[in-house]
């Protein structure tokens, strides 16, 4: 089934002056789905999945965080973290009217949506989490990402080298997620060096605490055998979140490469959150 497909634009305000962010719409309704990429990933590789919910009816939208895509890209670390980036979601909810939505993505995402519904519960309608990044891949984060920081902030030769070998490369000639791979190597030195050291020194996620209480439903899917995300944290995420499901991928290319099964859980739940009425958050007495 074709859907349609629109690309825009909005602009927020941070200390510097305005930035544009873009994002791409797929299908109509208002049944709302926002889907967030992985750190350095552009938004592009949430494209068959958008698809995917789309043709089922879900209004899709997928979003270049500041820092990545086609968005614009400051070299100012101050403005990366997780907290900034949930702000940008909301920003983009906000600039195309959504009161409620699905939020969700893979890895970063999937960090910034929980952050987003920590921060606007009302907002959020579900979670569709994937690979989330928690406790127990602390030291296999710093030990991937350290050496790009260091590359970039003082070999920044080598991050202009990539970008100069995989920038010619027509993305339409290749497989797609060989064009989503030549996509995300295409960085600038200064700008990079900024994401990786706001992450760094930046909120990666909500507290536990603040997990635990989340009354969105979710469905979180998890990775064997990948140690920056490892099956361990969705697992403990999903045990965590009091409506949540936990399912493990059969491996870490699943979702990309053989993603009927993956696609369809993640209509399902979908249609699940838009069919169920919103629980409304206890206020106590």
């Amino acid at each position: 089934m074709l859907v349609s497909e629109r690309i825009g634009q909005f602009f927020i305000d941070n200390v510097n002056g305005r930035d544009r962010l873009e994002f791409t719409e797929y299908g109509a309704g208002d049944a709302w789905v926002v889907l967030i990429h992985g750190q350095l990933m552009p938004r592009r590789m949430h494209q068959p999945l958008a698809r995917a919910l789309a043709a089922e009816g879900m209004h899709v939208v997928t979003l270049d965080l500041l820092g990545h895509g086609r968005s614009d890209r400051p070299a100012d670390p101050l403005v990366y973290s997780v907290t900034d980036f949930a702000h940008q979601v909301v920003a983009l909810m906000d600039h195309l009217g959504i009161q409620q939505a699905i939020v969700g993505g893979t890895s970063l995402g999937a960090n910034v949506s929980l952050e987003v519904a920590v921060t606007e519960p009302e907002r959020v309608r579900g979670l569709l989490l994937e690979m989330p990044v928690l406790n127990n891949a602390v030291e296999a984060a710093i030990l991937a990402f350290a050496p790009l920081l260091f590359a970039a902030r003082f070999l920044p030769v080598t991050v202009r080298a990539v970008r100069w070998a995989t920038r010619p490369v027509p993305r339409g000639l290749v497989p797609f997620w060989a064009g989503i791979l030549l996509d995300t190597l295409d960085q600038r030195p200064e700008p990079v060096a900024a994401v990786v050291h706001g992450m760094f020194f930046g909120r990666v996620a909500p507290t536990a605490r603040q997990r635990r209480g989340i009354t969105a439903p979710a469905l979180v899917v998890g990775h064997p055998a990948d140690p920056i995300h490892p099956a361990a944290d969705a697992a403990m995420l999903a045990e965590e979140l009091p409506h949540a499901t936990f399912v493990r991928a059969r491996s870490i290319l699943e979702w990309r490469l053989t993603p009927d099964r993956l696609d369809e859980l993640a209509v399902d739940f979908a249609r699940s959150c838009w069919e169920t009425p919103r629980r409304r958050r206890s206020t106590g007495s």
